[in-house]
């Protein structure tokens, strides 16, 4: 039986829940009671999972990143994480982990960078189930003509995230 240890923060952008398993943060997703359902629901495929609303080391320690995240203090997230998908889903999401702060891609590049510039698509669903939001960016990942497309937390949140990371705004 999996223990997700659960924990709520206020932000900026709104009420965050974060999860975290024994192996690292497994959710963080803006306070949306269906898509966190719908993340939790992937976990119970892979064993039975049990709900801890506390707090934990890791759950403090991604708090305080956070925080300095949204004050425009830190750049890069140094949390373990258990993310739990497909090979695919996976490699997608370990690629959004190399996008900077700051800076943009698309989804033709992001396919690209996985190795398959035919699975455009494929991309956009797999950022679309990323269940650790901001810290595995998929906010960066943007269409071919720079327009803002898709994004769990809602596509406002998306253009105040990449503000926030390319210094045009504040969100206090």
């Amino acid at each position: 039986m999996q223990k997700i240890y659960i924990h709520k923060i206020d932000s900026p952008l709104g009420l965050l829940t974060v999860g975290a398993t024994s192996k690292g943060i497994c959710l963080l997703e803006f306070d949306n009671e269906q898509r966190i359902a719908k993340h939790l629901d992937q976990f119970n495929k892979r064993e039975e999972v049990v709900l801890i609303n506390a707090t934990s080391d890791l759950l403090i320690q991604a708090e305080e990143q956070l925080k300095k995240y949204f004050d425009g203090e830190l750049k890069t997230f140094d949390l373990r994480l258990d993310m739990v998908g497909t090979d695919f889903q996976l490699k997608v999401w370990k690629e959004l982990l190399k996008v900077p702060y700051g800076i943009t891609r698309s989804y033709k590049e992001q396919a690209v960078a996985v190795g398959d510039l035919k699975a455009i698509r494929a991309v956009a669903t797999a950022n679309g189930e990323n269940r650790i939001s901001i810290i595995i960016p998929c906010h960066r990942i943007i269409g071919s003509d720079g327009s803002l497309t898709g994004y769990g937390g809602g596509i406002w949140r998306k253009q105040k995230l990449l503000e926030l990371e390319t210094n045009q705004t504040t969100l206090f």
